[in-house]
Parts: C-alpha cells; sequence; structure tokens
C-alpha cells in the first residue's frame, strides 16, 4: 500500500511520461515553397551608355527588390538599367515570397570606351644662334620658352632619354674638344660626359643597350654607356670620312648614319657590326627613323628635298621640297597624334611641318636663329 507521500512523486512521473510521449503531427506539403533569388544578364561587361537587360529567373515570389549597386534600385520583375560611370558594380536582387526570402548578387563589369583626349605633344629644340635649347607645345601660336641657357656650347645635336628623362647634346664650340652633355628634362643638372672630340654633330640613344651613339667630322661613330662611361671612339670608323646624321632604329637594332664627303647613308648593326651602305649620292646632315611607319627620312642638299625610304634603303622618294640649295636641316620628328612631321630649316631660320604624306607644308615656328636638333615628346 502506497502512503502518501511514495504516491505523489509516483502521479508526478506517471503525469511526465504521459506528456513526453504526446504527439505532433505536421503536413509538410500544406507549407509554401521555398523562395529561390537568380537573375542572369547576357554579359558579365558592358559599357557605359548600354542598355542591360536583367533576367528574372527566381521561383517562388511576388516581390522584387533590386539594388544596382550605383545608388539605383527597382521593383520590377526584370528591369533594364544603363549606368552613366565606368567601375565593377555589385548587383543584389532580393526576392520574397509566402515561403520567405532569397537574396543573390552578382558582379557587373562596366567600361569605359571613350578615348581620352590627345595630350598635346611638345617639341624641344636647340636655337643655335641664341644659346639656347627651348620647348614649345605642338600648338600653332603656341610660344617657346627657355629650357637651358648653353652659352659657350655649340649645341647641334638633340636627343630624348624617354626612361630617365634627360636631355643629350653635342657641343661643337671648340672643335678639337667638342663635348657630349646630358641634364634633366628642365634644364637642371647639366654634367659633361665626354670630351675631347672633333666637332660631334648628330646624336641618337640606344635605351636597350643603355647605349649614347654620336656621329663625329672625323669620321667615327662613338659611342658611350648613359653616363658617358665605357667609351669607345670609333666604334665604327670611316676612313677620310665626315659623319653628319645619325639615327637608331630600336625595332630592328639598327644604326643608321650619314658621310658627307662620298655623300653615302650607311647602316650597321646596334653593336657596330654589319656596316654597309644603303643610300648613295645624298648629302645631308639629318636622319630621323620612323619605327610606326618602318621609314626613313633623310635631307639631301644635292636634290634640295627631304626625302624618305624603307628601312632597307627601297622605295626612296621625295617627301618634300627644301627650297633652296643651301638649306641646311638639322632636326626631325615626328608628333603621331596629329600626324605631323616637323624639320629645323636652319638657314631659313624656321621650323617646318608638313602632313605625313607631305602635304600642306606650313612655317610653325619663325624668326628663330638657325635651329639645330629637335625631338618630340
Amino acid at each position: 500500500m502506497l502512503t502518501t507521500k511514495r504516491l505523489i512523486p509516483f502521479l508526478l512521473g506517471a503525469l511526465f511520461i504521459t506528456l513526453g510521449c504526446e504527439k505532433t503531427s505536421y503536413n509538410f506539403d500544406d507549407l509554401p515553397d521555398t523562395v529561390k533569388s537568380y537573375f542572369t544578364t547576357d554579359s558579365a561587361a558592358y559599357d557605359v551608355g548600354d542598355v542591360i537587360q536583367f533576367n528574372n529567373k527566381s521561383e517562388s515570389a511576388d516581390t522584387y527588390l533590386w539594388d544596382f549597386g550605383d545608388g539605383t534600385s527597382s521593383t520590377d520583375q526584370n528591369p533594364t538599367k544603363s549606368y552613366g560611370a565606368p567601375g565593377i558594380f555589385t548587383v543584389a536582387l532580393k526576392a520574397i515570397g509566402p515561403g520567405g526570402t532569397g537574396n543573390y548578387t552578382i558582379n557587373l563589369t562596366i567600361r569605359d570606351t571613350t578615348p581620352p583626349p590627345p595630350t598635346v605633344k611638345d617639341m624641344f629644340f636647340i636655337e643655335y644662334g641664341t644659346n639656347a635649347i627651348r620647348k614649345i607645345q605642338l600648338v600653332p601660336g603656341s610660344s617657346a620658352e627657355l629650357i637651358a641657357d648653353i652659352t659657350d656650347k655649340a649645341g647641334v645635336g638633340l636627343v630624348y632619354d624617354s626612361v630617365n628623362e634627360k636631355i643629350y647634346f653635342t657641343d661643337f664650340e671648340f672643335s678639337n674638344n667638342g663635348k657630349v652633355w646630358r641634364m634633366n628634362l628642365d634644364g637642371t643638372g647639366l654634367e659633361e660626359l665626354v670630351s675631347d672630340i672633333v666637332d660631334p654633330y648628330s646624336i641618337a640613344i640606344n635605351l636597350n643597350a643603355g647605349k649614347i651613339y654620336w656621329a663625329d667630322d672625323d669620321g667615327n661613330i662613338s659611342r658611350a654607356d648613359l653616363d658617358g662611361g665605357n667609351l669607345e671612339r670609333e666604334f665604327v670608323k670611316i676612313p677620310d670620312g665626315m659623319m653628319r646624321g645619325i639615327a637608331y632604329d630600336s625595332k630592328n637594332d639598327i644604326i643608321y648614319f650619314q658621310e658627307v664627303n662620298e655623300e653615302v647613308i650607311y647602316v650597321c648593326k646596334g653593336d657596330g657590326t654589319g656596316v654597309s651602305k644603303l643610300l648613295t649620292g645624298t648629302y645631308g646632315y639629318s636622319l630621323f627613323v620612323d619605327e610606326v611607319n618602318d621609314k626613313l627620312y633623310y635631307d639631301d642638299r644635292n636634290t634640295k628635298s627631304i626625302k624618305r625610304a624603307n628601312l632597307d634603303g627601297s622605295g626612296a622618294e621625295k617627301f618634300v621640297d627644301a627650297n633652296t640649295p643651301s638649306t641646311r636641316i638639322h632636326g626631325m620628328g615626328i608628333d603621331y597624334n596629329e600626324g605631323k612631321f616637323y624639320w629645323a630649316d636652319r638657314n631659313a631660320g624656321i621650323i617646318k611641318r608638313a602632313n605625313l604624306d607631305g602635304t600642306n607644308i606650313e612655317n610653325f615656328l619663325s624668326g628663330l636663329s638657325s635651329p639645330r636638333g629637335l625631338f618630340i615628346k
């Protein structure tokens, strides 16, 4: 027989067992479908202004909230959208239905295909008669500004080191003690690199090999490191020659140079080997290699013109008339942005230009005192 004290725990335990075993049944078929958020686009990258169609493939949803990642949104089921600026934008879709909420995102790349405005080029040139190196923007009506006063230096050849932003120029103020100089692009930091050269004329640069080359009046093409070290005075020697123009073709590692006694344009490899005659019967002071169009430009006082040829010497033709037999061209260059060829007419005191087909010859800068070497950057 159970006493009262023993009966109470027994009844509580029975009650616990009875409640713990109670079953609750669920009908999962009656629950709403799970919401799935998903959409596609025709591409992962578009241009600024393109109309983008968003293809909503969500399931079991009836409300849609779009966030396009640029501060704009939409509640359309299948919206269209265009972006006004480039960038990478995260597009998010929240799909809502009776069964809950689904979220899905993708990244879209928006490109700006508008070409940047062309950069106005500068031309640097030597004005021999005023002992100056000057710079001018290649916009008609621009005024030249002084970069460096080179008093007591008879600058003639000019070249630009685009890697280190340095200017190199030759100096034949003292005919048997000519020099090569280097300075910063703003005219500061002038330093003498090489001396004791017989009338150095044109100068060229080989940035791949870290070398400068120059032509002198003693029949030599000489070379040195960019700082003037490892000097080779007779790197190429033409006996009884007088060198004037020089140019370097970096695409093909070829040096072109002019010898005026025999009126020959020579070529050789960048290491000085394989010297051979390219063109004969030409008397001039300036050479320019157009590496974009694979052309060699050279002045020829015998025909009173600037000529051009293929880099192998074939297809030689008159490019523009130089007008007078006394004209001497000491500098040439091309502005590829505008498709213009420039040259310094020393005796006329003018820097001229023409289209690359030789038309529309015009005076770009007049009233100069013996303009010589030039480069465009």
